[in-house]
């Protein structure tokens, strides 16, 4: 099933299925619980991001070519960090360049994001699909200045500006990607594909990193997990190619579709 996540006319937001000529049914009740797919037709004013995460969970240096591309040593364990929620942004909507705690160094990273459905606590990957609603695309924009050099020794703040986790345009159910490690992912920049590569290069699979994020710890329900991002990234450039107000930036995913934000400049005034 495909699924988005809509604002009408009266400014109302709701679920919808959609169907294959673009049109949608409403869907009533809880996405993650009691849901009915209705026979009224959607009134779509404005795309929405699919979910509102409870927390998006994120992996780094996950594929084997994009930390060839680092030249950092692979990982034995998943790299976790975090973004938060305010990181969240809708398709179409643009990602902000900093600008009062200014950034020159911000970067696109297509990535597979998963949905967890249903809370869970010390899966087995064995078992770890069966906890995923779906799948969707993401953006883990960046500012690599924050990142690596400004930020303390941790990725968060570098990671966690508003707008820098756009997630859209659709939700695919689980039963319509049975494997997520075999799908082809990309970006394409200003028309440009710069990133073009196959989930099955990550290091730690998605059931893998689904046990692993588990493990003595619950995911609630509407937890994303953005799983990586394949090589081709803007800071691996010659020179590095950083994303300016104007560009606009498309993550395509097998099966998913085109998630597509603009770049503008934060707009910086007295607080």
């Amino acid at each position: 099933m495909k699924i988005i996540r809509y604002q009408d006319h009266a400014g109302r937001t709701h679920h919808g299925r959609e169907n294959d000529d673009g049109t949608a049914r409403r869907i009533d009740g809880d996405l993650f619980g009691a849901f009915t797919v209705t026979s009224e037709p959607a009134d779509i004013v404005r795309l929405l991001l699919p979910i509102v995460p409870t927390e998006i969970l994120c992996i780094g240096l996950n594929y084997r070519r994009h930390a060839n591309e680092q030249k950092a040593k692979i990982p034995e364990y998943p790299i976790l960090f975090m973004k938060g929620v305010n990181a969240a942004q809708h398709p179409g909507a643009p990602i902000v360049i900093p600008g009062h705690l200014a950034s020159a160094e911000v970067d696109y990273e297509c990535e597979l994001a998963v949905v967890i459905g249903k809370s869970c606590k010390n899966v087995s990957r064995e078992r770890a699909l069966d906890y995923v609603f779906g799948y969707t695309c993401a953006n883990d924009v960046s500012a690599r200045d924050w990142q690596i050099r400004m930020g303390g020794g941790q990725w968060c703040r570098g990671k966690t500006f508003d707008t820098f986790a756009p997630l859209g345009p659709r939700l695919i159910t689980a039963d319509e990607i049975p494997d997520p490690n075999a799908l082809e992912i990309a970006t394409i920049l200003n028309g440009k594909r710069v990133q073009d590569a196959s989930t099955s290069d990550m290091i730690f699979g998605v059931p893998a990193l689904i046990e692993f994020l588990s493990g003595s710890t619950t995911l609630p329900a509407g937890t994303v997990i953005l799983t990586g991002t394949p090589s081709g990234v803007g800071m691996a450039q010659i020179p590095p190619r950083w994303l300016a107000p104007g560009d606009v930036v498309t993550v395509e995913i097998e099966g998913i579709g085109q998630l597509t934000n603009p770049v503008v400049a934060e707009g910086v005034g007295a607080g």
